[in-house]
């Protein structure tokens, strides 16, 4: 089976940088995304936290666009319950009609910070219960094809006059994500791609919950089949060992993370891993265990790995290091170890 690879982008703030500083590098990073052959390139959507600067997914990709030449750029994901359908709906419609035929739109229910933060983005009366869920990536879909002229709203439906702008001929490519067996429940009963978040998930059911996907999916029209993704935590150095060195930077920030004091992310020379407590350290080899870490070919068998464990046609490739440089590298090491600018050269015009 082809994998394709794709990148996950959180646009991670290192100790001592700054939120403009990792969305620069975003920029820098997609770009250089489209030059080594990858095929779809997500932006991330986090609040009110000071590990990620990417709070607006919609806007980061109107940039990216730009940036990019064949890249399939989107969301991953927006997290619908702060948000009217439609305006998601508009907001896509736009980038649809700026970039068409290049548009993923990611859909998660997370709510992407803490409790509060999440009552903040939904203030006001009228906001959406998570319990809504389902209803409202229906009736985003339902704005979005009907603008394309795909559908129409019933006679009487109190929305009938109701159209998100543009209209167009072509429609974002939408997905749900996940991290639990939830996601790829509606996912199925919908008829969506399913993207499963293994870098988040504790859990080692993933499998499990992918096939289950697979084999309750119900087709909209003929021909819609399943389509499954993965995303891995990733890193490639040009040793195993600098590779290990390197991710601990991620291994201390999901530390500080799971003891409610997570900051920016540290630097992987932090003296901190040798004295971690016996706990501490059993959890940083857990953290390992589920990523994808080492030298190029490493890296290669690992991603093969996972994908043939997940059944999935795609990988998405989330990065993390302190230093920039280092997570540039890690994906050009990446691309090279599949062959994919050779790919690249021989299909110049391949989208």
């Amino acid at each position: 089976m082809t994998i394709q690879l794709s990148v996950l982008d959180q646009s991670p703030i290192r100790f001592g940088g700054s939120g403009a500083q990792a969305l620069a590098e975003t920029v820098a990073l997609a770009k250089a995304a489209d030059d080594l052959g990858y095929h779809r390139y997500w932006v991330a959507e986090h609040h009110n936290t000071k590990a990620f600067a990417g709070s607006s997914p919609e806007i980061m990709i109107a940039r990216l666009g730009a940036e990019t030449k064949r890249l399939r750029i989107g969301s991953g994901g927006v997290m619908l319950p702060h948000y009217s359908p439609l305006k998601v709906a508009e907001n896509f419609r736009v980038l649809e009609g700026l970039y068409p035929g290049r548009i993923d739109l990611g859909l998660g229910r997370a709510p992407g910070g803490d409790p509060m933060t999440a009552a903040a983005l939904q203030a006001g009366p009228k906001s959406w219960g998570i319990e809504t869920f389902p209803q409202q990536v229906n009736l985003l879909r339902h704005y979005l094809e009907e603008a394309a002229g795909l559908t129409q709203w019933p006679e009487g439906h109190p929305y009938q006059h109701v159209h998100a702008m543009p209209k167009g001929a072509s429609v974002p490519d939408m997905w749900m994500l996940g991290s639990t067996a939830y996601g790829g429940i509606l996912a199925a009963e919908l008829g969506l791609p399913f993207a499963y978040a293994h870098f988040i998930s504790r859990d080692d059911d993933g499998p499990e919950i992918a096939q289950e996907y697979r084999a309750r999916f119900k087709p909209r029209e003929p021909g819609d089949r399943p389509r499954t993704a993965v995303c891995y935590f990733v890193l490639a150095a040009p040793t195993q060992a600098e590779a290990e060195h390197l991710a601990w930077s991620r291994t201390l920030w999901v530390l500080d993370l799971l003891a409610n004091k997570a900051g920016s992310f540290p630097d992987p020379n932090d003296p901190r891993k040798v004295s971690l407590s016996e706990p501490e350290q059993a959890l940083a080899r857990r953290i390992a265990s589920r990523a994808i870490v080492g030298s190029p070919g490493q890296v290669r068998d690992g991603i093969e790995a996972a994908a043939a464990r997940y059944g999935a046609e795609e990988v998405f490739v989330l990065t993390i290091t302190y230093a920039f440089a280092d997570r540039l590298r890690s994906y050009e090491l990446i691309a090279d170890a599949f062959g994919m600018r050779q790919g690249l050269m021989a299909a110049p015009d391949a989208a």
